[in-house]
C-alpha cells in the first residue's frame, strides 16, 4: 500500500472511533474491535492476518496488566477501607495545605512513579487522590490531573524509567545527560500539565468521586498511623526500586541478581504489598476475613471492565502497527528536511497518534532517525536531548488508542469527551514543554 493510502487509512480510524464513541454512544470495546478489523482490511492486510494481529495485541496488552490492575485495585481498597489513604490525605493537606493539594500529588506522582511501569504507578495512587479530593471536597479533575502529569512525566523523561532507559540505549545517549536533561523536562513539564493547567481545565470539566468511595470501614481508632500507611503504599514501590537500582551493582546472573529481579518484578511488588495490607492492617486491626473477602471482590469488579477496553486498545494498537503505517508516515517526515530535533519530536507524535503507544511510538522513532543521525558525529549529550524531544513527542495527542486514555477515564468516571479535554490536553502540554527542553539543550550543547 502507498504512504498515503496507509496514512488516510489511520486518519480514517480514528475519526470513525472518535464518532463510535462520542456520538453513536457505541461502547467502546466493541467500537474498538470494529474499527481495528476496518483498519487491517483498508490497509490491505491479509484477513487471516487480522485476526492473528487481533489475538496477539489482547494478548501482549493484558499479559502484564491484567495482574496489576486486579492486584492493584485489591490493594488500593483495603488502603482505603482501613484509612490508610485518608491518612496520608491528611498529612498532605496539613503539609501544603488544601489550595496547594493539587501540587503535592504533582510531586507525589513524578517521585512514586520513578521505578514503576505508568500504568502501575495509576493503579497504586489513583486511591490518595479520591482521599484527598473527599476531604476537601473538591472537584477529582484538580486532583487527578497533577497525579496523572507527574507519573506520566517520570514514565516519559526520568532514568530509571523503562521507557527513557530504552531510549538511552538505543540513542547510545550519555546517561548522565539523560537524566539532567529529563529533569530539566519533567519538573516544569509536569507544573504546567498538573497544578497549573488542572487548577484551569477543572473550571470547566468536572468529575465526582466514585459513588463507592465512601467513608473508611474501619472507625478513627483503628485507623494506621501515617508512617505505616506510606510505608504500605512505598513497599511495592521500594520492591521496584531494589530491582532497578540495587540489580545495577550485583553480578548478572547471580543468585542475588536473580532475587532481586524476582521480588522487584511489578507481579511480585504488588502480591507482596496486597498481602502485608490483607494480613499486616486489615486483619490486624479487626477487618473480618468475610470483610477483607468483600473488599477484595468489589474492587476486581470495575477492573475487569478497565481490562476488556484497554486490551481492545491493545487490539486497534497492533493492527496499525503491523499494517506498516508508522514507518511509512516516518520514511515521509524523514524526507522533508526539517531540523533533526523538531523531526524527532515530530516522528515520534505521528507515530503515537496513529497507534497509541507510547513506547512503540520511541522505538518507531529511534529506528527511522538513528541511520541518520549516526553519521552527523552527535555527543552523547546530544543524543540525550534527541531522545527527550522523542519522549516528548511520544506522548502527545493521547486519545483513544492508547490505554493510558482509558485508564484515565474509567478510573476517574470521565467520559471520553472530558478524557479527551482533561487527559489528552495534559500529556500534550507535558510531552511538548518536554521536547522544546530538549530542544534548548541540543541547540546549545
Amino acid at each position: 500500500m502507498s504512504t498515503l493510502t496507509l496514512v488516510l487509512t489511520a486518519v480514517g480510524s480514528v475519526l470513525l472511533l472518535l464518532f463510535f464513541v462520542m456520538y453513536a454512544r457505541l461502547h467502546a470495546f466493541i467500537a474498538l474491535m470494529i474499527v481495528a478489523i476496518g483498519a487491517g482490511i483498508f490497509s490491505g492486510m491479509p484477513l487471516e492476518k487480522i485476526t492473528q494481529t487481533m489475538q496477539n495485541g489482547m494478548g501482549g496488552t493484558l499479559g502484564f496488566l491484567s495482574i496489576v490492575v486486579a492486584l492493584g485495585a485489591m490493594f488500593g481498597k483495603i488502603l482505603h477501607e482501613t484509612g490508610a489513604l485518608d491518612q496520608i490525605a491528611v498529612r498532605l493537606l496539613k503539609s501544603f495545605g488544601e489550595k496547594r493539594a493539587n501540587y503535592a500529588l504533582g510531586i507525589a506522582g513524578l517521585v512514586c512513579a520513578l521505578p514503576l511501569f505508568f500504568d502501575v504507578a495509576v493503579v497504586l495512587l489513583i486511591g490518595v487522590v479520591f482521599a484527598v479530593a473527599r476531604r476537601t471536597g473538591g472537584n477529582v479533575v484538580k486532583m487527578a490531573i497533577p497525579l496523572f502529569a507527574g507519573v506520566a512525566g517520570a514514565a516519559a523523561f526520568l532514568l530509571p524509567g523503562p521507557t527513557p532507559m530504552l531510549l538511552a540505549d538505543q540513542m547510545n545517549a550519555d546517561f548522565g545527560w539523560m537524566i539532567l536533561i529529563g529533569l530539566c523536562a519533567a519538573i516544569p513539564g509536569m507544573l504546567l500539565a498538573g497544578p497549573i493547567f488542572g487548577n484551569f481545565i477543572s473550571r470547566y470539566v468536572t468529575l465526582e468521586l466514585p459513588k463507592d468511595f465512601d467513608e473508611p470501614s474501619l472507625g478513627q481508632s483503628k485507623m494506621p498511623s501515617f508512617g505505616f500507611s506510606l510505608a504500605l503504599v512505598l513497599l511495592p514501590l521500594v520492591l521496584v526500586g531494589c530491582k532497578t537500582i540495587g540489580a545495577r551493582f550485583v553480578e548478572p546472573d547471580s543468585q542475588l541478581f536473580n532475587i532481586l529481579e524476582f521480588i522487584g518484578h511489578p507481579f511480585i511488588a504488588i502480591l507482596v504489598a496486597c498481602l502485608v495490607a490483607i494480613y499486616g492492617l486489615a486483619i490486624r486491626r479487626g477487618m473480618s476475613k468475610e470483610k477483607v473477602m468483600e473488599v477484595c471482590s468489589a474492587a476486581i469488579q470495575p477492573a475487569g471492565i478497565i481490562l476488556l477496553v484497554t486490551g481492545a486498545g491493545g487490539v486497534f494498537k497492533q493492527v496499525l502497527v503491523d499494517s506498516g503505517v508508522g514507518p511509512a508516515l516516518g520514511n515521509a517526515l524523514i524526507g522533508a528536511g526539517m531540523p533533526i530535533a523538531v523531526a524527532c519530536f515530530i516522528l515520534a507524535g505521528a507515530v503515537r497518534v496513529i497507534q497509541g503507544s507510547a513506547t512503540v511510538a520511541c522505538l518507531t522513532a529511534v529506528g527511522l532517525v538513528l541511520p541518520v543521525i549516526s553519521e552527523l558525529g552527535y555527543s552523547g549529550a546530544q543524543m540525550a536531548a534527541l531522545s527527550v524531544c522523542i519522549a516528548g513527542g511520544s506522548i502527545i495527542l493521547s486519545h483513544v488508542n492508547d490505554s493510558g486514555f482509558w485508564l484515565y477515564g474509567k478510573f476517574t468516571g470521565a467520559t471520553e469527551g472530558q478524557t479527551l479535554k482533561t487527559w489528552s490536553l495534559m500529556e500534550t502540554i507535558l510531552g511538548t514543554t518536554g521536547a522544546v527542553v530538549g530542544m534548548i539543550f541540543f541547540a546549545f550543547l
